[in-house]
């Protein structure tokens, strides 16, 4: 078969396949014109062990465009389910194709698969393409999580396709090779739940706990799978709030059990500090907003946890009882996470009653007076009182007292709290107009520099000791009517 690769640099395995096939089809991406590699992630490539002079290869844009399949492989497209802004949807990769596992240097499994490959079984009408902007983004916003210490799937490659594809207008096709510890989403139990057999969710449920949470366990395996993916989401959540990031479309088929941020589609940072900012073009009535974020955690957990009641007890009621027992330690397993990092944010090392209220005094102010929320941190962080009107405030100025005064019953010394603060107070993060202008350049221009630049500024976002001052900068118009779009 001429679509065949056999190369002896990447070996690819499918463990997803020992699943029923109810769970996946044999899918293989639609052949492009003319695959173009324009982005390669050359520090993962390496990480992970792959080569990279095969990614810079003719045979490597082969691979990754999905022209060619590498020998031994089998490519599929998962079936899921999802509730999309609260209502139940059957889905499915309807414009993804899953390459296979590949085992890294350091012996963990990841997913290697394909954005924007084409149309599967799961399309509903699409073309399954994607256009060059969006997976720009993806590959940008991925990197920068990654560089900020929150756990992500990742970008490998993005390549153009040589065609144009239709969406308002005809713009660049584009594929995007995204790393992940797997695809299993929350909406793939409840795919599995529907199925309305308990053998597809136990098989389902056995295959996850092996993969991701093989380890010691005492009592219902389930019930530990439950407990851990609450743990995860509670975990990843928190991060997500500590540095101003909003998912936008927090559907539960872009929930990973794995713990990592999936699917970048219309998210973004918030600039100035609102616990009501929106982006999401589709979001009309706020349900994502950043402050919502980790409710919606929840209740996306609610969910999981409803497919999950089968394997949870016989007795349906004693079910409901271990979900709701595992439910209830989200709230207080995020708030943990929250405040703990918000204090490492002001420098405090233990913990006092008084934290509460001067972590929310802050906030309060900042949303006040309209402060940035990553300069106000860095600002602090450094000492520098000069540069933004909050500090010249009154309210600011009473709270930096009682700041002080908090600082000054720890034990650890001034040079410690700046350390502390610096290590948890990013310099940059990918603004949105940076990245708009990134992607501005790139599919407009043909201009990948500046996206270059972008991405080796945000590789050190801890970096005191060479902070690119421009790129801490605000735009003119800050975030003035600024949406982000789903590019599907």
């Amino acid at each position: 078969m001429d679509r065949i690769l056999k190369d002896k640099t990447i070996k690819l395995e499918n463990t997803y396949i020992k699943l029923p096939s109810k769970f996946f089809t044999t899918q293989y991406p639609e052949k492009v014109r003319e695959p173009k590699v324009v982005a390669l992630n050359k520090t993962l490539a390496k990480s992970i062990g792959i080569d990279v002079s095969f990614l810079e290869s003719e045979e490597g844009a082969n691979f990754l465009s999905g022209n060619k399949i590498l020998d031994g492989s089998t490519p599929i497209a998962q079936a899921y389910a999802g509730h999309q802004f609260g209502y139940f949807t059957i889905l499915g990769d309807g414009r993804a194709v899953l390459l296979g596992e590949y085992l890294t240097k350091d012996g963990e499994r990841v997913d290697i698969q394909l954005k924007g490959s084409g149309r599967t079984l799961y399309s509903r009408g699409g073309d399954g393409k994607a256009s060059l902007g969006p997976m720009l983004r993806e590959y940008i916003i991925s990197e920068g999580m990654y560089a900020l210490g929150i756990p992500t799937t990742r970008s490998l490659t993005v390549l153009t396709t040589g065609e144009d594809i239709f969406r308002e207008d005809f713009l660049p096709g584009a594929i995007l090779t995204r790393i992940a510890k797997s695809h299993i989403r929350v909406g793939t139990f409840e795919y599995a739940a529907r199925l309305g057999d308990k053998k597809y969710l136990k098989e389902l449920a056995d295959y996850t706990l092996k993969r991701h949470f093989d380890g010691n366990y005492n009592g219902n395996p389930y019930e530990y799978l439950l407990n851990q993916v609450v743990k995860k989401q509670a975990e990843l959540i928190s991060k997500w709030q500590l540095v101003g990031f909003i998912h936008g479309v927090m559907n539960t088929d872009n929930m990973s059990i794995a713990g990592e941020t999936i699917d970048y589609g219309p998210c973004a940072f918030m600039d100035i500090y609102d616990p009501s900012t929106v982006f999401s073009s589709i979001d009309l009535n706020g349900r994502y907003a950043y402050e919502n974020q980790p409710r919606i955690g929840g209740w996306n957990l609610a969910r999981f946890a409803e497919a999950m009641l089968p394997l949870l007890d016989d007795d349906k009621d004693k079910a409901i009882e271990v979900a709701n027992g595992s439910l209830d330690k989200y709230n207080q397993l995020y708030l943990n996470n929250w405040y703990l990092g918000m204090r490492k944010k002001l420098g405090l090392f233990n913990e006092e009653e008084v934290d509460k209220d001067l972590i929310e005094g802050l906030l309060s102010i900042m949303l006040k007076y309209k402060a940035d929320y990553t300069n106000t941190f860095y600002n602090l962080t450094i000492g520098k009182f000069t540069s933004m009107d909050i500090f010249y405030m009154d309210e600011f100025k009473r709270w930096y007292t009682l700041w002080s005064e908090r600082l000054s019953r720890q034990e650890q010394s001034k040079d410690e709290v700046k350390k502390l603060m610096e290590e948890n107070n990013p310099t940059v993060i990918p603004r949105n107009h940076r990245v708009e202008e990134a992607l501005e350049a790139a599919v407009n221009r043909n201009d990948y520099s500046v996206m270059e630049n972008l991405i080796a500024v945000l590789k050190n976002p801890y970096d005191y000791l060479s902070v690119n001052e421009e790129y801490t900068k605000l735009p003119k118009n800050i975030d003035k009517g600024y949406k982000t779009y789903c590019g599907t």
